[in-house]
């Protein structure tokens, strides 16, 4: 049944990273319980029907090459923990952007993709592959760059509680990521991530916030933003400011994770219903139909290259 006013749920963690894919398991499990306590501990003030969580949630790539990731943390997807994460979403009717996985796919023989995957009470909707993978640290592979890829690089769910699209940390970087997701259908842009100090969530810089409040008003679309909160002991060599968030369509941060690191689970109003009205009546401030496309030369040619060292 459709539900367009409902309470969005960022969740943050902090987790050792595992070294071995036999330990997702466990994380697995300690996400299925952060969703059960997101659900039924707000329900007294919202029906809590999206739960996210950050970029590297299942593993990180804690090995510098694609052939110590493979051999020790890739997975293929679907798998155990999505099937695990369905489950839950049909026992509670609720929507879970999932942490990211370091997927593997035989489709693409060694390569490893950073990927997370929006799950519902259906199953498994989509599965979006991090697009702009952060140089020169990730070593995961862009769809992008990828000869003959044919799957939509943004895609878009259309779902009782809106049309939902994601995309994964240094993508928010790029507004084109966010503009794409948007012309597309996207409502409720979701972002999953893993971002670092001294670019976080905290005065001077405090990247995290600006580019969230951002995107959430060119767009006029929902953000709902988890971010990693792991402390330095647990994901070296980065410390990790959390900051997990909600914003709406005019950029107004309506809740707000302290920053700092710690597990943290953050509850927020969603309302699709308002949202698709500003986008129906709105003149002024209408950027998505303002938008010039043939007046920026610069996106007629590409212009991706890898600066080598």
């Amino acid at each position: 049944m459709s539900c367009l006013r409902y309470g969005a749920a960022a969740c943050q963690i902090d987790l050792p990273n595992p070294n071995q894919r036999s330990e997702i398991a466990r994380r697995t499990s300690h996400m299925l319980g952060m969703i059960r306590r997101a659900v039924e501990g707000y329900a007294p003030f919202l029906p809590v029907r999206l739960v996210v969580f950050p970029e590297f949630a299942h593993a990180a790539p804690v090995y510098l090459t694609v052939e110590e990731l493979r051999r020790h943390l890739t997975v293929p997807i679907p798998n155990e923990h999505t099937d695990r994460y369905t489950e839950i979403a049909r026992e509670l009717d609720v929507y879970i952007q999932t942490g990211t996985f370091l997927e593997e796919d035989p489709a693409w023989p060694g390569l490893v993709f950073n990927t997370t995957c929006l799950v519902g009470p259906e199953g498994l909707l989509t599965k979006y592959r991090k697009v702009n993978p952060w140089l020169p640290w990730e070593v995961h592979a862009s769809p992008h760059d990828l000869e003959g890829y044919q799957d939509e690089m943004f895609p878009v769910a259309r779902t009782p509680i809106g049309n939902l699209g994601v995309a994964i940390c240094y993508d928010w970087l790029f507004p084109e990521s966010l503009r794409q997701l948007t012309a597309n259908g996207a409502e409720v842009l979701i972002r999953v991530s893993a971002y670092m100090d001294p670019w976080g969530a905290t005065p001077p810089m405090d990247w995290w916030t600006v580019v969230n409040r951002c995107r959430a008003l060119e767009n006029i679309a929902y953000v709902v933003a988890a971010n990693q909160g792991a402390s330095l002991s647990h994901y070296p060599p980065f410390s990790w400011p959390g900051g997990s968030m909600i914003v709406d369509y005019d950029g107004r941060i309506v809740a707000q994770a302290d920053p700092g690191p710690g597990e943290k689970i953050v509850v927020g109003p969603v309302d699709v219903a308002a949202l698709r009205h500003e986008r129906e009546v709105r003149q002024g401030h209408r950027m998505l139909d303002h938008l010039r496309t043939e007046a920026y030369p610069v996106y007629r040619q590409p212009r991706f290259r890898l600066r080598q060292p």
